[in-house]
């Protein structure tokens, strides 16, 4: 963390990828479609963060669609890339009638994300010494939610921001003002949190304190900036108060 500032005053968590397995999904993709369970994972949390930027960056937002709707259609998109094929042609409608029950239990699934194992005493440990903490993410306010009860994390967030009210998806700047609006801290009082390179950069260019959770042992983004710390896992982030 910078020397010359201060320590935070609040926590904000990314939620899909940080605080919420999105791989998760693969043990029962490759129950649905043997061989293809943790390609179609990854192919399906690719697709659909391209989906969110997007539908922010184009028109001026004006084909902006909420989160759970692009997780259906980005899933819908890896199902018809790897399971289908290119050397098969089907109608739409012909599609859905042979893969929707699986297009329905994988995003019933994405409603129950396994938490990664350290989050709840982490969370636990915040609330105890009496740390502002939330979550500010691209998931819709249903979403969220139901993910922070399957988790067990109920009581342990003071705030569960989605960006769906602005219909702008991070790292959109109007998505991480929501943070400062929240809990009405300057955003270099806030640390934020992510797994996800993208939004660690993104949160560290609007002026978060940020801590990049580098959980897959990955390069950080090329572009210059860094941030505040990173670590391999939500352990660190009660050192930045403590």
């Amino acid at each position: 963390m910078e020397s010359s500032r201060n320590p935070p005053r609040a926590v904000l968590f990314d939620a899909y990828g940080t605080l919420f397995d999105v791989y998760s999904v693969a043990q029962l993709a490759e129950e649905l479609f043997p061989g293809q369970g943790q390609a179609l994972s990854v192919l399906w949390r690719d697709k659909q963060i391209e989906y969110t930027r997007l539908v922010t960056t184009s028109n001026h937002g004006a084909h902006y669609q909420p989160f759970s709707v692009l997780t259906r259609a980005a899933l819908v998109y890896a199902i018809k890339k790897l399971v289908v094929g290119t050397g098969e042609t089907l109608t739409q409608d012909a599609f859905l009638l042979e893969h929707e029950p699986a297009i329905e239990m994988l995003l019933a699934q994405y409603q129950h994300l396994d938490a990664f194992p350290e989050n709840l005493a982490v969370l636990q440990q915040i609330k105890a010494q009496g740390i502002p903490a939330g979550i500010l993410s691209n998931g819709d306010a249903a979403m969220l939610h139901a993910a922070v009860h399957s988790a067990g994390f109920d009581g342990l967030l003071d705030h569960v921001i989605s960006v769906d009210p602005i219909r702008k998806f991070k790292t959109h700047p109007e998505a991480y003002a929501l943070g400062e609006q929240a809990t009405g801290l300057a955003a270099r009082d806030i640390l934020f949190v992510s797994c996800n390179a993208w939004d660690a950069l993104g949160a560290t260019w609007y002026g978060y304190t940020t801590l990049w959770v580098n959980r897959y042992h990955l390069p950080f983004e090329e572009l210059g900036a860094q941030p505040a710390r990173t670590s391999g896992d939500l352990r660190a982030v009660p050192e930045f108060f403590f």
